[in-house]
């Protein structure tokens, strides 16, 4: 029995993934650009609903991984703490709180003392509505009928003027209902959001704002002459794109007066690429259709 390999992502790749999905680009998109499918995507967005989480950002007085490297190198040439704490222009007391919570003298590790330095410098802060039972009843309920968060916040206010704590954002719903780690909302309740997405995505995240999906000076299929629709008269074609698995691309062209039928591969789907592979593949072409063609 064959297992799929696992993949992972560097800090730098989900930078740009997240990057990418905020700009309004697709899973199957981000993917092709990492030469992978939609389906390993999707469980980095999942994890925060779709919400990219904040970045981390140690305090300029805590000890860099540099520092932690000459504390290891120290150590393990038995130098004393105020000479270690020298070296490092710290003070002697902030060299032993960090070897002694870091296993001592016989165990201090450099990468393993900084990983548990991120690790203990989470501060989860519960959101308004962990600790606010009346908010939860009220969004948990209006949602069943079918309010949306913008709604429901603006009904608080108008509603509570005067008691900030009986107010909250629609942000916060979102965020509540599509990152279920916060355990305020449960998950149920997005299937009585308007969206029906599974994770959080801005209305305006999207790259058609940038011409993406849409044809330059377009015309109108109703505009097409009657003659297409008889069929009488050889030389009006029909295209498509078919996309298959891994990327692969299959471009189809229907004469439709003798339903001639013309199927090309092609490496992408970009327009450049299937223009040409058609203009080589139509020299093939018996010499009727292939005036008809040009």
């Amino acid at each position: 029995m064959s297992y799929r390999r696992r993949i992972y992502f560097t800090n730098e790749q989900k930078s740009e993934i997240w990057d990418r999905w905020q700009r309004g680009e697709s899973m199957s998109s981000i993917g092709r650009g990492f030469d992978r499918d939609s389906s390993s995507i999707y469980p980095l967005l999942s994890r925060t609903g779709g919400i990219r989480p904040p970045d981390r950002k140690r305090s300029r007085l805590a000890l860099t991984l540099g520092e932690r490297e000459i504390i290891s190198r120290g150590v393990a040439a038995c130098q004393s703490m105020r000479a270690i704490a020298r070296d490092i222009c710290r003070s002697a007391s902030t060299v032993s709180r960090e070897i002694d919570r870091n296993g001592g003298y016989d165990q201090y590790r450099a990468v393993a003392a900084e990983s548990q330095a991120w690790v203990r410098a989470l501060r989860p802060k519960p959101c308004k509505l962990a600790g606010n039972t009346f908010l939860q009843c009220v969004i948990s309920n209006k949602l069943t009928l079918h309010w949306s968060p913008e709604q429901i916040a603006g009904w608080l206010k108008r509603t509570h003027p005067n008691k900030e704590c009986n107010q909250v954002s629609h942000e916060t719903s979102y965020r509540s209902l599509f990152v279920q780690a916060r355990g305020v909302l449960k998950k149920e309740l997005l299937q009585y959001l308007r969206s029906k997405r599974t994770i959080r995505r801005s209305r305006h995240a999207s790259l058609k704002r940038d011409g993406l999906g849409q044809i330059k000076d377009a015309i109108s299929i109703r505009k097409r002459p009657a003659s297409v629709e008889d069929r009488a008269v050889p030389g009006h074609w029909e295209g498509d794109l078919i996309a298959g698995s891994k990327n692969s691309y299959i471009a189809t062209l229907v004469e439709r007066h003798s339903r001639y039928v013309m199927l090309v591969k092609v490496a992408n789907k970009d327009t450049q690429s299937v223009i040409s592979a058609l203009i080589k593949h139509s020299h093939k072409l018996p010499r009727e259709l292939y005036k008809s063609l040009t």
